[in-house]
Formats: C-alpha cells, structure tokens, sequence
C-alpha cells in the first residue's frame, strides 16, 4: 500500500505504514525485550508489602525519610560551639543545598509517582476479578455452548477428513479439476461481470440539494423562490428538518457557479429504518417535486468522507464557442437517455445579453477610415481613455475621458455615435457596423489551455464502469467536428489510476510473500505450493461479491491484499508440518496424511477466531458501515474458501510437484 498510487494512496497510505511500524516494533519487542523479562528473576513481596494500610499507601513516602537522614549529619556539626564549625556549616549549606533539594525532589516525585502506579495496579486488579465474575456467572454458560458446539462440529469433521484426504490422494486429477473449474469460471465469467467503483458511497442521514436560477437572479428573489421548496421537503414523513443558504459568501473561496442566483438546501432525515433505503426515497421524492418547478436547476449531492471528484465528468474540447454549445447540449440529451445518470448538469448555460458590433469593410474603405481607428475611438468613447492620473501622496488614479452616461444608454444612441470626429462631415457607427444585441457565453473554460464544456452527472442504483462504458457509447454517437475531443474523468479516471495501482500492489505482495517463504522453506517448490490458496481465495471472495451486489472497489483490493498475507499462514502450518514429518522417516503421502489430521484442529481454530473478529464488521454495523463491510467480506470469505481448499488441494498439490525424496538423517 505505500507504492499505491491515486486516490486509494492517499488515504490509505498511512495506514499501511501504520501496520508495518506496529509489527517491526512487535517483533522487536518479541526478539530482545521479552527474553529479558524472562531472564529476570521476580521477587514477590509479602502481603504486608504487597497490600499496605492506607496511611502508609498515602503519607509514608520515602523521600521524607532520606531528607532526615540526610540532616543527621548537619545537627552534628551545628552542636560543636566553635565558631569555624558554625561557618563551615553556612559555607556548606550555601554549596550543598541546592543538591540536597534537588535529590529531595527527584525522589518525591518517583515515589508518588510508584505510588500512583501502584493504585493503577490494584484498580486493574480489581477490574480484572469483577470480570472474571461476569465471566463465570453470564458468558461462560454461552462460550461453553459455542465452545461444544465447535468440538461437536471439529469430532465430525476429524472421523471423515483422513478419508477425505486419503481420497483426494488417489483422485489427484479430479481433485484439481475440481478446483481449477470453479477458478477459471470466476476468472473468465463473474469478475469480468462484476461492476467497478471507486469508493463505496456512504449514507449519513442527510444530503444536499443544490439549486441553481437564472444568472442576475438577486439573493432575495432567490431566497423567496427556495421558501415553497423548503415546505415541500418538509412535507415528507421521513423528513427531520432543513437548512437553506441561499446566496454565495464573497469573503470565502467557492465555486465559479456559485453567486446570489444559487441556493444549497440541506436536508436532514430521521433516523429510523435503514438509512439507505430511507435517503433514496427522499430523494426520489425531493426530485419528482422539483421537476414541478420550471426555470430552477437542481442537483443532489451527499456529505462525503473524502474529497472526490463527480462521479461522471465528461470534458468536450475545441475552439469554436457556437459549436461547443451545440455538443454540450446534444451530450446533455444523449446522457439524459442512460439509466442510472441523474442530476446531469452542464457548464455552458444561457449567458448574459451583450452587444455586438460587426464592421463592414467595405463601407469603412468607401469612407476612407481604417478599422483599427475605428475601433479604438468606439472603444474610447464607450470605457473611455486615459488622459492624466490624480495623484494623491502614493496613490495614482486614472482619469479617463468618454462620452456622457446618456449619450451610450441605449442600443439606439449607441448607433448614432460619430466614429470621425475630427471630420466635418460627422459618419454614424451604424453606416459602417451593424450592431446587435446576442446572448453571450455563461463562461469560458479551459481546460490544458483548450475551450471546454463540462458536464457532471451523479450515478444511481449502478456501478461506475458501467456507467462509463454507457457514456462513451453515447458519445461517440455524438456529430462532431475533426477538432472536437472528449474525455471522461472525474471518478472514472481516479479509479482506473487507483485500481491498477493496486493490482500492481497486490501482486508485489504476492512477490514479496513468495521470497520470504522462499528464503525460509529453502525452496522453491514448498512457496509455490503454498501460493496455490491465493486465487483460490478468490473463488469465495467472486462468488460472495457477485451474490451480495457489491462492486470491485478500494476496499475490496485493500482485502485482496491482506488477504495475500493471511491466507497462507495455514498453508505454511501444513506443509511445515508435513516436512518435519518427513524428515522423520515418514513416506510422502503418510506424512501428508498425518499432517493434515494434526493440523487440522489450529487451522480451523485460526480462520474461525478471524472470522469472528471480522463478524462485527461484515454485518455493517454503525456509521459508516458501508466503507468497512465490501473488506471485510472480502476477507471472511476468501478465508473460508482459502481453508477449505488448503485442507484438500494443497495436500493434493504438495504431492503432485514435491518429488525430492527426503531421508531420516537429513536435519
């Protein structure tokens, strides 16, 4: 995980490093700090020692006793009568106090502090013995019954395993086919079926309305717009409550959309049911009341975790503005007709009235005016021009001269100006230009230094990739021009850098797993054997994901790749065993035999402690349940799978490929 790339990197990078620090520290600890706590020899106090009275728990501290002593040798001195005594005990008091305090005080505060840990010792005591009561009054009965029922279930399965086993060794052929025609079917059928995503989406109880009006809207309008929205919202049963802002703080940095013609309504949900349920029948609710409302552009958007682009982001490029127009809103329609695109919102909207002054060439050379001179005197004349600045101590204010506000107030003066002033016959605007009033565009954005329209688009009730893969179809359909490109980014793009980065992770765990076994086993066989439960893992991990509806994502690759580490760890059990076996004099399949009956307990033993532990989390549990869950039944059931299949086919392959034959003597 700390070669990972992307979004996937980002935020899980620290806890990778978090992982690998913890257990460098635990090895550590096991290697050197144990063994010597183990070499040390522990003297245990006497109940007197042990349990002291709590006067002398809280007011004998040894300090004060070795500040007396410390004094007995002072009280001498200050009893003999001659006067050098007595100034040698000043000059010494003056030299020796400040080390008298300072070990005073350095030995005070270690004995309060041995104290206070002492105290902290008893009240952990007696947590443990109130406990240990409830262990034995209320869950010893219940982890007696799960405790029989686990022995009842291990006796069932240890009379009819060593036939299992014996089975699998005389059937070698089907029992690999057995197992590879399930791995190929997974391979080749359901995961290239199973949708993709970037990070599972996460219902917290509430979610945004963004509502956008007509550009120049003031915010009162706005806010007496939203009003009637508001109630609508709280109409419904399942609805808490709702906040409004309409308008945009121009003291913070927002979006370039944002301004008094926008309004966010947040809308909270009661907590009953489940949230997922409940959220998407408010918002199915909230959108089929909007489409009431005409002139108002809506979206719906949900409180993220993590900073994230929209899922659907498709950028069009080229130069031409008119064209780029036309695109986007054919791309508009087209992605309108894909199931599962929702709230599909476009960059270019109807801009600003502007005025447009087109000169006539022809007519400028019948007059004898140049076009750049014209140009310039209209331009002049309308934001006027530079004369002089006013200076004002280190201020400098630009003076500009132009016509009167009333001669350019309207389209019809605007015509009339005279572009040859110094001429004395005076030549109108509108005798070399027409001049019109045409919609401007909303915005120009650029996107790697190119004219671009951007459409954003939310995904419901399917899974990214699809999506996408939709998308393009649609716009590959779309009548575009040579110079014309699009691109679909937004979470599509960070979930292809993020899941290619951990595939290439998840191999490399592989690897690195691989060379450890290697350099341990000495072999190159016994790793490779062992390797065999990882895709096999994945038999149980395809099958579940495909059953339950849920997509390959973040957390399913982060799942994939524990489990490259934990499923091996029983694999590396057996085939150890079956080694030590060997070089005990044991055959090959005698030695397999017994090794799997002898371990056959602490392998179910170890992948049932772990599925208990990774229970909580797989039933989705609590908030935020939907990021935890994906990874934890990706490990459950790759592990469940991964122990089933070592009990039977690694045996089956370890005997296979492990021809070496191995003497008692050779240690």
């Amino acid at each position: 995980m700390v070669f990972v790339q992307g979004v996937a990197g980002q935020i899980f990078g620290d806890l990778a490093l978090t992982v690998v620090f913890s257990l460098v520290a635990s090895l550590m600890v096991a290697l050197f700090f144990i063994p010597m706590l183990a070499s040390r020899k522990m003297n245990i106090p006497d109940s007197k020692t042990l349990y002291p009275s709590p006067k002398q728990f809280f007011f004998r501290f040894q300090s004060f006793s070795q500040l007396k002593e410390s004094f007995k040798n002072w009280r001498k001195v200050f009893s003999n009568k001659s006067l050098f005594s007595k100034l040698m005990l000043v000059f010494a008091s003056i030299v020796w106090l400040p080390y008298i305090i300072f070990r005073f005080l350095v030995f005070f505060i270690l004995n309060v502090l041995s104290k206070l840990l002492t105290a902290l010792i008893l009240l952990l005591g007696l947590l443990m013995a109130g406990l240990s009561w409830i262990w034995r009054k209320v869950l010893s009965p219940i982890a007696s019954f799960f405790v029989s029922l686990f022995n009842k279930a291990y006796s069932r399965l240890s009379e009819y395993y060593p036939t299992v086993i014996e089975w699998a060794l005389t059937h070698k052929g089907k029992v690999m086919a057995m197992a590879l025609i399930p791995f190929l079917v997974v391979l080749f059928i359901l995961l290239p079926n199973l949708g993709r995503e970037l990070i599972p989406e996460v219902h917290q109880g509430e979610f945004n309305v963004e509502l956008t009006l007509a550009i120049g809207t003031p915010v009162e309008t706005t806010a007496q717009i939203i009003s009637p929205i508001e109630q609508i919202i709280l109409q419904h049963p399942s609805v808490k409550k709702v906040s409004t802002v309409a308008g945009v703080d121009l003291t913070k940095v927002t979006d370039s959309e944002a301004g008094e013609h926008t309004a966010v309504i947040t809308v909270t949900l009661e907590d009953k049911g489940n949230p997922a349920e409940v959220e998407e029948e408010v918002i199915r609710y909230v959108r089929g009341e909007l489409q009431n409302f005409s002139g108002i552009n809506y979206k719906i958007s949900r409180p993220v975790l993590f900073s994230f682009k929209t899922p659907v982001e498709v950028e069009i490029k080229g130069y031409n503005l008119s064209e780029l127009t036309r695109i986007s809103r054919e791309a508009v329609a087209a992605l309108s007709r894909i199931p599962g695109l929702t709230d599909i919102k476009s960059n270019i909207q109807r801009g600003n009235p502007e005025i447009q002054i087109v000169y006539d060439r022809d007519r400028l050379a019948y007059y004898g005016l140049n076009i750049l001179e014209v140009a310039n005197i209209v331009r002049n004349k309308v934001l006027g021009e530079v004369a002089t600045e006013f200076k004002k101590e280190d201020r400098r204010i630009d003076v500009r001269v132009k016509v009167r506000e009333q001669d350019k107030a309207t389209l019809e003066k605007l015509r009339r100006l005279d572009v040859n002033p110094d001429s004395p016959v005076p030549i109108p605007l509108e005798s070399v230009a027409s001049i019109e009033i045409h919609e401007g565009p909303s915005e120009i954005r650029r996107i790697d230094q190119q004219r671009a329209a951007l459409i954003l688009a939310n995904i419901t009730g399917r899974d990214l990739a699809s999506v996408s893969a939709d998308v393009f179809d649609a716009l590959q359909s779309l009548n575009m021009p040579s110079d014309f490109t699009f691109e679909i980014t937004g979470q599509n793009k960070e979930m292809e850098v993020s899941l290619n980065s951990l595939r290439m992770a998840l191999l490399l765990a592989i690897f690195m797993v691989y060379i450890v076994m290697a350099s341990q086993f000495e072999s190159f066989i016994h790793p490779f054997v062992i390797l065999f439960t990882v895709p096999f893992a994945l038999i149980g991990v395809a099958i579940t994901l495909w059953l339950a509806g849920i997509a390959l994502n973040v957390m399913v690759f982060l799942g994939l790749i524990m489990l490259a580490g934990i499923v091996v760890n029983n694999a590396i059990v057996l085939v150890d065993y079956i080694n030590q076996l060997r070089r005990r004099g044991l055959s090959k399949e005698e030695a397999i035999k017994q090794a799997g009956q002898a371990r056959l307990r602490p392998i179910l033993m170890t992948t049932t402690t772990t599925v208990l532990g990774l229970l909580p989390m797989a039933l989705g549990l609590g908030e935020g349940a939907e990021i935890r869950t994906p990874m934890a039944i990706t490990v459950i059931t790759g592990l469940i799978s991964a122990t089933v299949l070592t009990l039977i086919v690694i045996p089956t392959v370890y005997a296979i490929f492990e021809r070496k034959e191995v003497t008692a003597t050779e240690e």
